[in-house]
């Protein structure tokens, strides 16, 4: 059957009799990295050492030998183009110099500690300069930094709930696990494994974009705090409405709600984030995944209010057991990577250069669609690309989940992954980092076309 969101001209009989070719292809060319995968599946449940992994287009994972820059070798000799880069955790790129020399610095002095060092008042001090909030905090992921503030921000206003967008992507956050059924209902999301509770308990969603529904879910004045991507990321790349930001931040100050930014996959528009770059005027803000150069690191901010709140209800004596914090958190090896990161590698330079590259990428994207008169459209911010099965931008994360196409998600995946380019996977997302060269660009213009043309 045709998907309602696709050209009628596609064949579905032929997009399956395509994904077998490809399928056969990747096997006959990834022989070691299935022999690596079989013998991992009798210690790694489903062969991998993340659960998520068992969704790779192949139908197993391949096997880095090593990367560098853009690119990474498999252990077959296979080159790629790295366009997922960790799915932004290697923005920086693969083993950036100036981080991978502070490691090796800083691993002979010690790794962790659970004691402050010089190192860490820079960052903090770099911090303030890029986001602009006084006062800063360390985890070692995205996921535990916002479960942090979300913390913080129920202590302070003594409310329960929080409030997220529909099809937001927050790490593996226990309360954003929520979404809209059709008609519009808040329910589970679907596939949520074991939930300790009913999200519908602890959560309000709603759509993005939408002002009304914004001002009725926070008027009861039980929301703690709206927990944000400033431009949602995870469900295609969706802009923001002119004027939204104005009125999310208007309308939380007016209910007494706390505005938390998560910048961790919109820390592609500048090294300010979309924060800096648009003038937002968060309560708190969040990021993880690229900060260290690929070492885990994540931090959260928050204001001078803030803090005064928080103070007035901590209490020091039970700090080290009151659910925030860990024991490897701001540790000094993620420190000293953080610092050589901020400090050389994800500079004005790196965005500038990054940002170029990928409108050629966008425009090499869009001339495609163009040329076959697609339902298609590629969407940017900063230096991340996404396209999507689709004719027109979708306002919210309902609109844009309504195109998705698993199949032909993965054949897209598999046919570049196939010709030497990794995607990021479970969408059609590529960054740039300051190692992509315009001949990686055009060599995804010139398979995505080819892929293109194999369909029709």
């Amino acid at each position: 059957m045709v998907k309602k969101n696709m050209s009628q001209t596609l064949d579905r009989s032929k997009l399956e009799t395509l994904l077998r070719q490809e399928e056969e292809l990747f096997h006959k060319n990834h022989p070691k990295s299935f022999e690596l995968y079989q013998r991992a599946r009798k210690s790694l449940y489903g062969g991998v050492p993340m659960l998520w992994m068992i969704r790779w287009a192949g139908s197993f994972p391949v096997f880095v030998k090593e990367a560098k820059g853009a690119h990474f070798t498999d252990v077959d000799g296979n080159t790629y183009v790295d366009f997922c880069l960790g799915d932004t955790g290697a923005m920086t790129g693969h083993a950036p110099e100036a981080t991978v020399k502070a490691i090796n610095e800083q691993i002979q002095k010690g790794i962790t500690l659970m004691l402050p060092y010089e190192d860490v008042i820079w960052v903090g001090e770099e911090l303030q300069r890029r986001f602009g909030l006084p006062f800063w905090q360390f985890a070692l992921t995205a996921t535990d930094a916002n479960r942090f503030v979300l913390r913080m921000a129920r202590l302070i206003t003594g409310r329960k709930k929080i409030l997220v967008f529909n099809y937001c992507y927050h790490g593996s956050v226990d309360e954003t696990f929520i979404t809209l059924d059709e008609e519009g209902t808040p329910i589970s999301r679907p596939n949520n494994m074991g939930p300790q509770i009913d999200p519908r308990e602890t959560t309000k969603v709603i759509e993005f974009n939408d002002i009304g529904a914004l001002e009725i879910a926070l008027s009861s004045g039980e929301v703690a705090a709206v927990l944000a991507e400033p431009v949602m990321t995870n469900i295609g790349i969706i802009h923001p409405d002119e004027g939204y930001h104005q009125a999310l931040r208007e309308l939380t100050r007016k209910y007494g709600t706390y505005l938390i930014i998560d910048e961790t996959h919109t820390i592609c528009t500048s090294p300010g984030g979309y924060t800096a770059a648009h003038g937002l005027q968060p309560d708190f803000l969040t990021l993880g995944k690229p900060l260290a150069g690929g070492v885990p690191a994540a931090i959260y901010g928050f204001t001078e209010e803030v803090s005064k709140a928080f103070e007035a209800k901590l209490c020091v004596e039970d700090s080290d057991v009151g659910g925030i914090g860990g024991t490897l958190a701001g540790n000094a090896l993620s420190i000293a990577a953080m610092k050589a990161t901020l400090q050389n590698v994800l500079t004005e330079d790196f965005y500038a250069k990054a940002t170029k590259l990928q409108e050629q990428f966008t425009e090499g994207v869009q001339g495609v669609i163009k040329e076959f008169n697609l339902p298609w459209i590629v969407k940017q911010l900063g230096n991340r690309s996404e396209y999507w099965f689709r004719p027109n931008p979708p306002k919210n994360g309902g609109e844009a989940h309504a195109a998705v196409d698993p199949e032909l998600d993965r054949y897209m995946h598999l046919y570049a992954l196939n010709r030497g380019i990794l995607m990021t996977p479970f969408h059609n997302m590529a960054l740039i980092s300051p190692e992509t060269t315009k001949e990686d660009v055009d060599h995804h213009t010139k398979i995505f076309r080819e892929a293109v043309a194999s369909l029709f």
